[in-house]
C-alpha cells in the first residue's frame, strides 16, 4: 500500500493526495479498468468521509487512473455469492459511496477519461460536477450482461430528464462526451491533456470562496431538491438566516463592503 501525501491514510486500490484546499482520489485499479471491486469501493467511501472532515480541504476531485475513468463493478466477485441476502449486501457496499457524495459538505468534481460505464456513469452524476476529455464514452451497460444499472440509475435520475435518462438505462448504449454534455451529465468537455489541470481549476475555484457558505450551501441544495417548492423556500429562509450569523458571513461582508473581498487564507471558518 502507498500514499502520496503525508497526511493521508494508506490505500491499497486508490491514491489521495492534497494540494492547497484541494483534495485529490484517483481510482487506482488501472489493470482492471477501475471497475468497483468490494475494497475499492469501501477506500473511496473512506476516502470521500475523510476529506470531508478535513478542515483543510473545500473540495475534492476524483478521477481514474490508466486508461478509463471507471467501467463499473468488478463481476469477478459475482460468483463469490449466491442468495439474494448476499447480492444485497455485496451490491449496497459498491453504491454506499453515491450515498456518500449527497450527503458530505465538501463538494466534489468527477474528472473523467476513457470510459465510465455502470457504475462509472453512476459515480460522474453522484459527484457535484464534472468535466470529461474529449473522447469520453458513458453508458448504463449492465444490460449487455444479463443485470440493469439501478444503483447508477438513482443519482442519474437527479442529473438528466426521465427520457435521457431511460435511454441509457434501457439501450446499454455508449454516448459520447459531447451528448453527455448537451443532456447534462457533465458540465465541461475538454481536450484530453487538460481534464485532469481543468477539474482542479474548478475546484481551486471554489476552495477560494468561504468554505462555510459553500458546505453549508451545498448541504442546503440536496436537502431542498428533496421538498415541495414551499417548504424549499422556508428551508431556504432558515439556513440562510443560520449562514448570516457565522464569522464567514460578516468577515466576508465588511471586507466586500470595503473594497478588499478576502482571499482563499483570509476566511475566519467555523
Amino acid at each position: 500500500m502507498t500514499s502520496n501525501s503525508g497526511d493521508t491514510p494508506e490505500w491499497t486500490t486508490i491514491e489521495t493526495t492534497r494540494d492547497g484546499y484541494v483534495g485529490r482520489i484517483t481510482l487506482s485499479r488501472p489493470e482492471a479498468m477501475n471497475t468497483f471491486s468490494t475494497e475499492l469501493a469501501t477506500e473511496l467511501d473512506d476516502a470521500l468521509r475523510a476529506f470531508d472532515e478535513a478542515v483543510n480541504v473545500r473540495a475534492i476531485v476524483v478521477d481514474g487512473a490508466g486508461k478509463a475513468f471507471s467501467a463499473g463493478i468488478d463481476l469477478s466477485e459475482y460468483a463469490t455469492y449466491e442468495t439474494k441476502d448476499e447480492y444485497e449486501a455485496w451490491v449496497a457496499v459498491m453504491e454506499e459511496p453515491f450515498r456518500t457524495l449527497t450527503k458530505m459538505r465538501t463538494p466534489v468534481i468527477a474528472a473523467v477519461h476513457g470510459h465510465a460505464a455502470a457504475n462509472g456513469i453512476g459515480l460522474v452524476a453522484a459527484c457535484d460536477l464534472a468535466v470529461a476529455a474529449e473522447g469520453t464514452r458513458f453508458g448504463a451497460t449492465a444490460p449487455k450482461v444479463g443485470l440493469f444499472c439501478m444503483g447508477p440509475a438513482v443519482p442519474l435520475m437527479s442529473s438528466l430528464t426521465r427520457k435521457r435518462c431511460l435511454e441509457l438505462l434501457l439501450t446499454g448504449e455508449l454516448i459520447d462526451s459531447e451528448t453527455a454534455l448537451d443532456w447534462g451529465l457533465v458540465n465541461r468537455v475538454v481536450p484530453p491533456d487538460d481534464y485532469r489541470s481543468e477539474a482542479v481549476e474548478l475546484a481551486s475555484t471554489i476552495a477560494s470562496k468561504s468554505p462555510v457558505a459553500v458546505q453549508l450551501g451545498k448541504e442546503a441544495f440536496y436537502q431542498m431538491a428533496e421538498l415541495e417548492y414551499d417548504e424549499a423556500l422556508d428551508y431556504s429562509n432558515e439556513r440562510f438566516a443560520e449562514l448570516c450569523t457565522t464569522a464567514d458571513a460578516h468577515e466576508g461582508i465588511d471586507a466586500f463592503l470595503g473594497g478588499e473581498p478576502l482571499g482563499a487564507n483570509e476566511w475566519p471558518g467555523e
